[in-house]
């Protein structure tokens, strides 16, 4: 075992306060890494503050990881010590089960096991990325491109492969109109890979303070859903609407958007329970759906899509000092567009 020093949230709603964790031995298939930065998610605040049900403490968040690997296991053959690599939000899965074989770890029907919040198979706590180094398994380890700054990458990690997939996997590209519902950390993101996919792109949100830069990260147009109007002009207009929003919407104000066979799809997840007048989806044949992470394979292939486009996060570098700062600036949507964890202060 290796001791760390880590932040961690000792009990549910506690500040996050420095400490030190146990890494486990490098194993036949680990890596150890050595973690450079880690990008803060909305998730990891829900967690924290048990938000989504009951958590495990003290809690150690963090699964937008970046770093450089520092050493290897005998049995590893897709990494050697010095490459760039990242870590998700997941760290194992049965790797047996139809979604497994397929390339779906994240929806492994027994479930994967979470970077931190989990339990590992050794039965043993997972603990994330805000903390100096990890020991994954190389199958749950992904290649950061040459193209993209360790820093910016980071929350490609979760943000940007949370959009990604539901983009690939509805069909964003040339000739469909894509609106992207919520212009913050995930947001951010959907607008940059669904402009790169070659799709039409709308920013809905609150109202028109970020406008500038969601025309900027490739928009082709942006409304706020504070103006009535905005429900009007735009009634049945959208093959694809990816929610990114973690707070409760008028489903049916927003399933209206949606032309014939239209697609609403969440990544976002509010604490509350949502209602649906059905009749939103019957008129049209529309789905409401969501969506997870990606697999293994889809995050790699991500991540260099976003080096060759030149996408990387928009980012703020923090002092891990600041980190509960930092969680009350994101509920408040104070951040343009994601903080990260500079992890040589922790």
């Amino acid at each position: 075992m290796t001791t760390v020093a880590a932040y961690a949230a000792p009990a549910a709603k506690a500040p996050l306060e420095r400490t030190t964790i146990e890494r486990r031995e490098v194993g036949e298939f680990d890596v150890l890494i050595d973690i450079k930065f880690a990008g803060i998610c909305h998730s990891d605040i829900h967690q924290a503050r048990e938000g989504w049900g009951e958590a495990i403490f003290p809690m150690v968040p963090g699964h937008e990881i970046a770093g450089i690997v520092s050493e290897v296991g005998p049995g590893v053959t897709r990494f050697k010590a010095g490459d760039r690599v990242g870590v998700g939000c997941m760290v194992d899965s049965c790797r047996e089960c139809e979604n497994c074989k397929a390339g779906l770890e994240q929806y492994c029907t027994g479930g994967n096991v979470g970077t931190y919040n989990s339990v590992g198979k050794d039965g043993e706590p997972t603990y994330g990325g805000y903390s100096e180094k990890i020991v994954v398994d190389e199958n749950f380890t992904v290649r950061i491109p040459d193209g993209l700054s360790l820093d910016v990458a980071a929350p490609l990690l979760c943000a940007g492969i949370t959009t990604y997939s539901p983009l690939k996997h509805w069909n964003a590209g040339p000739g469909k109109k894509v609106a992207v519902l919520g212009m913050g950390g995930l947001g951010h993101m959907g607008v940059k890979i669904a402009h790169a996919l070659g799709a039409e792109v709308t920013v809905l949100s609150q109202s028109l303070r970020k406008k500038d830069d969601g025309l900027k990260l490739g928009a082709d147009h942006y409304y706020a859903t504070s103006d009535p109007e905005t429900f009007k002009e735009l009634r049945g207009t959208f093959d694809l609407i990816l929610s990114t929003v973690s707070a409760p919407l008028d489903l049916d104000a927003y399933l209206s958007l949606l032309r014939t066979d239209g697609a609403f799809v969440n990544v976002g997840a509010p604490e509350e329970p949502v209602s649906l007048n059905l009749f939103s989806v019957i008129g049209g044949r529309k789905t409401l759906a969501g969506s997870g992470i990606g697999g293994i394979q889809e995050t790699q292939e991500m991540l260099d899509f976003c080096a060759e486009h030149g996408l990387g996060a928009e980012i703020e570098l923090i002092g891990a000092s600041e980190i509960n700062d930092a969680y009350e600036r994101v509920l408040a949507s104070n951040v343009r567009y994601r903080f990260v964890i500079d992890t040589a202060t922790i």
